[in-house]
């Protein structure tokens, strides 16, 4: 049967190292834990099951300290997991046969559900989704093609039905965010995956101030030629929540516009709403909010489609006076929610 390593980066995880790392037991042949410098129980955890520890000063990049991690590891894949996850009994037997399935096939990479991720808002729109999460540790390069022989490049990637179970015990949000700053102030360019987990994080869980610090940044990126217009439609979006914040109307208009010149998000149809509002002009602020949750999609937060600009035009009909109908879409924003969670 192939063998497999855990590899963690972990920091003061006590009070969830335990119960990650007795889900994993019998399952992975080596525990890599990589400490960033814990000031509570966690390595002695980690001990206690065995664990190679070793730490890791650091740098301020997940990535950096991910591949050290990985660099430690001998076995013939990597499993790589975070303490705030587990195993039940149902996937641990479906991860028993999968090292089974590994020792007859040629597989690379192996993906997994990652569920539970809508406990808190911060970075994901889906409650159940997959992610890879089993590296081979080493890859041998072969040719393919009788002529014109070429090396295969591309990994070969399957999907398994195991779910992992994530229990956050904190919202990581303005951890992540002091990240994305951080690269930004270091110079580093952030790539088109990163661009829209940034925006994505700002406006799921992001404060005023995060949007406010962010404003130099997104600004920037919107007179990057080589930003996709997808990114120009994303980095919109939160310059004109900042212009709400602001309470500044032509910048709204601005960005606003630069979204309409192709297709309307419900994120700026919801920003239009918020605008109008506040200003106490709830007849106007209805009809964003109306085409946030009937007329457009979402790009960054699928909750600006769903329940919230439901509950928002319940609010506005509330104020003026026509509970009814306020009642009709508070019930419409639970039925929403309990889809979206289903």
């Amino acid at each position: 049967m192939v063998t497999i390593s855990l590899c963690m980066i972990v920091k003061n995880e006590e009070s969830c190292l335990e119960k990650c790392l007795n889900s994993l037991k019998g399952l992975v042949d080596e525990m890599i834990v990589v400490d960033t410098g814990s000031t509570d129980k966690t390595k002695e955890i980690a001990a206690r099951f065995g664990a190679k520890i070793f730490d890791f000063k650091w740098t301020g990049d997940f990535s950096e300290a991910r591949n050290f991690s990985f660099s430690k590891a001998t076995c013939d894949y990597i499993y790589t997991a975070d303490a705030d996850e587990e195993l039940d009994e149902a996937n641990r037997d479906r991860f028993i046969q999968l090292k089974r399935d590994l020792e007859e096939l040629d597989i690379d990479i192996v993906q997994m559900y990652y569920c539970n991720q809508l406990s808190f808002r911060t970075v994901y729109n889906y409650d159940r989704e997959l992610r890879p999460k089993l590296f081979k540790r080493v890859r041998y390069f072969v040719w393919e093609d009788p002529i014109h022989e070429q090396v295969v490049l591309d990994p070969v990637i399957v999907n398994s039905e195991i779910e992992i179970i994530h229990n956050p015990g904190e919202n990581h949000a303005a951890r992540d965010l002091d990240s994305f700053r951080k690269a930004i102030l270091d110079g580093k360019y952030i790539s088109r995956r990163l661009y829209g987990m940034y925006a994505r994080e700002l406006m799921m869980a992001g404060r005023d101030e995060d949007f406010l610090k962010a404003k130099t940044f997104f600004e920037e990126s919107l007179k990057d030629t080589n930003r996709s217009l997808d990114e120009i439609k994303e980095g919109s979006c939160i310059l004109a929540h900042i212009a709400v914040i602001e309470n500044d109307a032509a910048t709204l208009l601005k960005y606003a516009l630069k979204v309409a010149i192709t297709e309307m998000s419900s994120e700026m149809c919801y920003e239009l709403g918020d605008f109008y509002y506040e200003k106490g002009d709830y007849d106007e602020a209805i009809v964003w909010y109306y085409n946030a949750a009937y007329e457009c999609e979402s790009i960054l937060d699928i909750q600006k489609s769903k329940e919230l600009p439901r509950l928002a035009i319940a609010k506005c009909y509330r104020a003026l006076g026509n509970d009814e109908v306020a009642a009709d879409y508070e019930k419409e924003a639970l039925e929403s929610k309990k889809e979206e969670e289903c």
